[in-house]
């Protein structure tokens, strides 16, 4: 049988296709250091847990209202409130299967074939896939690393057709790590509201970061942005919960609607016990956050000194998320027994092989010269890493 057309311009996730070649490698008995997967090592807090246990005792395991129960969406409204100072009403959330489908869903949502979406480089790996999967048309807005991976709103602008419907803004980002400044966010605002486009502000690594303060939703910088805004976010990271499938969005009541159609026929609700672990989550906040976020920062030191010391490897200095995304392109025609380093695909091949570490292309990502590691493993692991990939390097012509 033949399948769908729309599959010839989709390609697999590369970040779950080398944590599986990993695990593969690790159950044949070879000491991998996985550098791929994007998940904290942490345990999920046991009261979380303890609500989900709790939920399942009481017999909380059927149909829930399709966009969640009710307290919880009423609970998401008062974490906005209370950490960011804004207002929505229940009818302006949902919660779905993780911030992946969240995003699935507001690209079926609100695109209509050949409908353009900006999406800044280098981006997450699934951004594209997802708009072309909605029939939309994804429109690159290429950044410099010497940048910070930062744009201008003239940049920006320039891109916008009348075709334009949405930009996507990740900060801290996946893979880069970077942080866009205040005045790249207030450009961004301008061209949204100028154009009437919008912005699909994913925030799903907001809380961890490294600078001075704390990060902000968009519409904090610019509250006449707001109705132009549809934030999107989950519990995966910052609570560890990967696994549960929790993420929302919080926005525009009429993209709510439209989610919550398209959810409700195709996977229905969230997971019915896992949403009252989320709501013990929301109504506790971060308050684990801090420790967890001081021992990614020491692990991020530690890779981004020793990156930065070994040949043919650049290493700018990531503000938030758990990712370092070196620029390797000083290895590209330098030789190994496994073949020429051409490319980050290249390079992805001589880590695994000669250095024993998974690590992910750059060029899914739209950064030809990168290679993106997680840091969300031990310092051991990452410490055996640095080792592993220092003596692989030093075989290199």
């Amino acid at each position: 049988m033949k399948l769908a057309e729309r599959l010839s311009a989709i390609k697999p996730s590369p970040t779950l296709e080398i944590t599986a070649k990993a695990k593969a490698m690790k159950a044949q008995g070879l000491d991998i250091v996985g550098f791929g997967a994007g998940e904290p090592d942490f345990d999920t807090p046991d009261y979380i847990k303890k609500a989900a246990i709790e939920a399942l005792n009481a017999g909380k395991t059927k149909y829930t209202d399709t966009p969640g129960i009710p307290e919880l969406r009423d609970a998401l409204v008062d974490f906005y409130k209370k950490t960011e100072g804004l207002e929505y009403k229940r009818s302006e959330t949902i919660f779905s299967s993780g911030g992946k489908h969240t995003l699935y869903n507001i690209f079926m949502a609100i695109l209509s074939p050949g409908d353009e979406v900006i999406i800044p480089t280098p981006y997450w790996v699934s951004y594209p896939d997802m708009v072309m999967l909605a029939d939309g048309k994804p429109v690159l807005l290429h950044t410099k690393e010497e940048n910070g991976f930062l744009f201008t709103a003239d940049e920006l602008q320039k891109l916008v057709t009348p075709k334009t419907k949405a930009i996507v803004i990740n900060s801290p980002s996946n893979p880069s790590g970077a942080v866009y400044d205040e005045a790249t966010l207030r450009g961004i605002c301008s061209v949204a509201k100028k154009n009437k486009i919008l912005v699909i502000w994913d925030e799903i690594y907001k809380d961890i970061y490294y600078g001075e303060g704390k990060l902000r939703s968009l519409p904090f910088y610019d509250p006449e942005v707001k109705p132009y805004t549809i934030i999107v976010s989950g519990l995966s990271k910052a609570f560890s919960m990967t696994g549960w499938r929790l993420g929302w969005a919080i926005g525009d009541e009429k993209i709510i609607s439209g989610m919550n159609i398209i959810q409700g026929q195709s996977t229905s609700n969230p997971v019915s016990f896992a949403q009252y672990g989320a709501l013990a989550a929301l109504r506790e906040g971060l308050t684990h956050l801090p420790a967890w976020v001081a021992e990614f920062r020491a692990r991020r030191d530690k890779l981004v000194k020793a990156f930065n010391e070994i040949p043919g490897m650049k290493c700018q200095n990531p503000m938030g998320a758990f990712y370092v995304f070196p620029n390797i392109s000083g290895w590209f025609g330098k030789k190994w027994s496994g073949g020429e380093i051409k490319d980050s695909y290249g390079a992805t091949k001589f880590l695994l092989e000669a250095a024993k570490c998974a690590v992910v292309p750059g060029d899914p990502f739209g950064a030809p010269e990168n290679i993106r590691l997680s840091y969300a493993l031990s310092m051991s692991e990452i410490e055996k890493g640095i080792e592993y990939i220092k003596e692989a390097v030093k075989g290199l012509e």
